[in-house]
């Protein structure tokens, strides 16, 4: 073979490389259609997707830390009713829900305990300066940057949180953001906060 030959092989070749590039990138996204959503009402929406449990499933030996650095447990917190919220800083609606989050720490008090633990891989140099923003006060934030309580619950998406009894099962969980500090989550709690 001539060497003529082979460059204008290779520069077919490349050209028709390229041009296949610029249809996979320069085409239009397909769209699936977004099946029909069951009418909520607006107590539902509010309360997410709250899912009561028979509290008979043990929480996972899960492990994190403070902002400290300082390891702690979830085993630290038995006897005490628990809410534990996985969140990050880049999560939109996880940063959505803070707020209301620690509101509620602020009106429960000692009724439940709401460990927010943070799935960032950086650590406390992201959740710092996101807690002195946000000016979130109330709540116990942990950092899990490993994100080993992701895998513990199996959870597969953010925010996730799981209510957590005092003898250590789940008593329920809510995938997504809630409005956690409104009436209608509020009364949805109730009767896990009298059980206590």
């Amino acid at each position: 073979m001539s060497a003529k030959f082979v460059i204008r092989a290779l520069t077919v070749f490349v050209v028709l490389c390229g041009a296949a590039l610029a249809v996979l990138v320069l085409r239009p996204a397909r769209v699936e259609p977004v099946p029909p959503q069951p009418e909520t009402t607006a107590a539902a929406s509010t309360l997410g997707q709250f899912i009561a449990l028979d509290g008979k499933l043990p929480a996972p030996a899960l492990a994190f830390a403070t902002r400290a650095g300082e390891e702690k447990h979830l085993a630290d917190f038995k006897g005490r009713l628990v809410l534990v919220n996985l969140w990050a800083t880049w999560c939109v609606p996880c940063v959505e829900e803070m707020p209301a989050l620690d509101r509620l720490q602020a009106k429960l008090g000692d009724k439940l305990t709401i460990l927010a633990i943070s799935q960032d891989r950086r650590g406390a140099a992201v959740v710092e300066p996101f807690l002195a923003k946000t000016g979130i006060t109330h709540l116990a934030v942990f950092l899990d940057p490993k994100s080993a309580a992701i895998k513990a619950f199996g959870v597969e998406g953010l925010p996730m949180s799981f209510l957590v009894s005092g003898e250590g099962t789940i008593l329920g969980k809510l995938e997504g953001a809630a409005k956690w500090d409104e009436e209608p989550m509020l009364a949805r709690l109730a009767p896990y906060i009298a059980a206590k």
